[in-house]
């Protein structure tokens, strides 16, 4: 694809089919570039109505921009904090924050349904990159009648200022889930994940408990703007990283000029199921010698030894590589589902031993250096 001097951003802005943009249902922001801006278009006092239908439908918005975006972001004071905010709201006394926008991210021939899910919370409750917020869904326990319904922990995938850059709002990338019953083969709703469900359901309008912030583990540590960060993803584990690289490559932050290495792994099934697919090949455009941008389609793409190409085949194809940065002080992360490690530890052992190293001591080494980073679930 031929590189352009001009890019577009996308807004996207859901609205019931009745409604139009006139009114006082919207905000408009001015968010400048260098020497361009664009206009983002943010609900607000929604009506009861927008709660009511299941099908919002889309407004996208087109402006151009800088070939390396800039976003100003505020408040800069978001800056100033020396420790990240911790469990600033319980699951005994939540946070009420308003649904913004619900967006499907993936294509019709993804397996499953993943959702994009911006939550104003007004600025009550910051967080950094590599966070999360828990979610309560409304509703009982079913296994403890009376009682609320657990907590559900979900990353955060946008940076601190969230996608309207005032930092006021927060991002989940949340995948429906569904239980299919291996006899029939028909969905059993009595099995499906209630929160997931709750979310992808939401709509623009629709109050949501969270708590949090929460989680130390998958901090972006910036104590050096010019190190390596290796990103290793599966499906919506993607989420932090996509606070990362927003913060590394689109805002401007006066007190962090990213200048190393960025390298994101991220593995689905198909082309279709990729998330935020665009931002990161813009990147890849944009910076291509602070980022790379590697993909493992399961579905579409072999290994090697002629099996399906998974996450791990990948960090096998470029081991040598990954292995000299490591040692040179990269930091690396895994997020996803927790089955990913198990394979992704046997390559990384089968590696290091045909390096002759000893995968034990390499791992200590890393723990020990706070290089190694794993959010699974």
């Amino acid at each position: 694809m031929a590189h352009s001097a001009l890019s577009q951003v996308f807004v996207a802005v859901s609205i019931n089919s009745d409604s139009s943009l006139r009114g006082p249902s919207f905000k408009t922001n001015i968010i400048s570039f260098r020497d361009k801006s664009w206009i983002s278009v943010l609900p607000i006092d929604f009506k009861t109505k927008n709660s009511q239908s299941r099908n919002p439908s889309r407004v996208f918005m087109s402006v151009q921009q800088d070939s390396k975006p800039n976003v100003v972001v505020s408040p800069l004071e978001l800056e100033d904090a020396k420790e990240p905010p911790l469990n600033l709201y319980k699951p005994k006394g939540p946070y009420t924050a308003t649904i913004v926008s619900v967006e499907r991210l993936v294509g019709p021939k993804a397996p499953g349904e993943t959702s994009h899910i911006v939550i104003d919370h007004g600025g009550s409750v910051p967080y950094w990159e590599g966070q999360s917020y828990g979610v309560i869904p409304p509703g009982e326990n079913l296994k403890k009648p009376g009682t609320p319904n657990n907590v559900r922990l979900y990353s955060i995938a946008s940076t601190r200022y969230g996608d309207f850059f005032d930092g006021k709002t927060a991002s989940l990338c949340v995948r429906r889930a569904v239980y299919y019953d291996p006899e029939t083969g028909k969905e059993d709703p009595s099995k499906k994940g209630v929160c997931s469900n709750f979310l992808c359901d939401s709509n623009p309008g629709d109050k949501i408990q969270i708590t949090g912030p929460s989680g130390k583990i998958m901090l972006l540590p910036e104590e050096d703007p010019n190190a390596t960060h290796i990103m290793i993803a599966t499906g919506t584990g993607v989420a932090p990283f996509r606070g990362y690289l927003r913060r590394m490559f689109m805002e401007n932050v006066p007190t962090f000029k990213f200048g190393g290495l960025a390298w994101l792994f991220l593995g689905v099934a198909n082309t279709d199921s990729l998330l935020y697919d665009d931002e990161f090949t813009k990147y890849l455009q944009e910076y291509p010698d602070n980022f790379r941008y590697d993909r493992a389609l399961s579905r579409e793409q072999k290994n090697q030894t002629g099996g399906k190409m998974y996450v791990q085949d990948k960090i096998e194809e470029y081991s040598d590589e990954i292995f000299k940065l490591l040692d040179n002080g990269a930091h690396i992360y895994f997020c996803g589902l927790k089955g990913m490690m198990p394979g992704i530890q046997d390559t990384l052992k089968k590696v290091a031993e045909q390096r002759g190293e000893s995968w034990e001591e390499k791992l200590s080494q890393l723990k020990r250096n706070k290089q190694w980073h794993v959010e699974v679930y």
